[in-house]
């Protein structure tokens, strides 16, 4: 997936994947982790997501990371802050309190540059990357989280239907990429109402990552 394809969709305000209130499989499950108030939450390929509001509201600190900066630059507008921009290196860090959003290349991100995270809620990021992306993110991902535990939502219909993202992701595919690291719970699974883009019967599934 070409960084411009994701550029291009925010330019033309093409964000049908950006929903009105947070999601309520995030509401309902990620009580699940038992953090603590103050943990520091990871949201990969973030967006401008409403979920982001919802962690904050429950005395979470968020970390994001996001491509585009038309998102982030939206993102605190829609949370009322004005933040301070830094660059480094590759990528521009957006910081407020109880929360920081680097901008650019995920996989120009580090451990050491993205700092503590006690959990990741991953709803926009497997999801978002084709198939020969996702093995290298979830890599990645777990590197410079140090495999903290996670709330991951995926996605799972008939891919010959309806291109992606949101790409299909098995529940074996779910434990390929994660089962050497965490126990896996599947936290719930519902039918996606008027199907994936009005377009295909689908399921969207909460997974709970814990640390096995």
């Amino acid at each position: 997936m070409e960084a411009n394809f994701w550029h291009r969709k925010w330019a033309d305000n093409e964000i049908g994947f950006h929903a009105s209130e947070a999601n309520p499989l995030l509401v309902k499950h990620f009580g699940a982790l038992s953090l603590t108030t103050g943990s520091r939450v990871f949201v990969p390929l973030c967006g401008k997501t409403l979920d982001i509001a919802w962690l904050l509201a429950q005395g979470y600190r968020v970390v994001g990371a996001e491509l585009s900066r038309l998102a982030i630059e939206q993102l605190f507008e829609g949370l009322g802050v004005k933040p301070e921009i830094a660059q480094v290196g590759n990528i521009l860090h957006f910081r407020a309190e109880s929360i920081d959003v680097f901008v650019g290349d995920i996989f120009d991100l580090s451990a050491e540059t993205l700092g503590q995270v006690d959990a990741v809620y991953d709803r926009a990021a497997l999801v978002a990357l084709p198939e020969d992306m996702r093995k290298r993110y979830t890599r990645h991902l777990l590197e410079i989280t140090q495999s903290a535990p996670q709330l991951l939502i995926t996605f799972e219909y008939d891919q010959s239907l309806q291109p992606g993202p949101p790409f299909s992701i098995s529940s074996a595919e779910v434990e390929q990429h994660y089962s050497d690291h965490y126990a896996l719970t599947l936290a719930e699974s519902q039918d996606v109402a008027g199907g994936l883009k009005g377009k295909c019967a689908a399921t969207e599934s909460a997974w709970l990552l814990h640390n096995s």
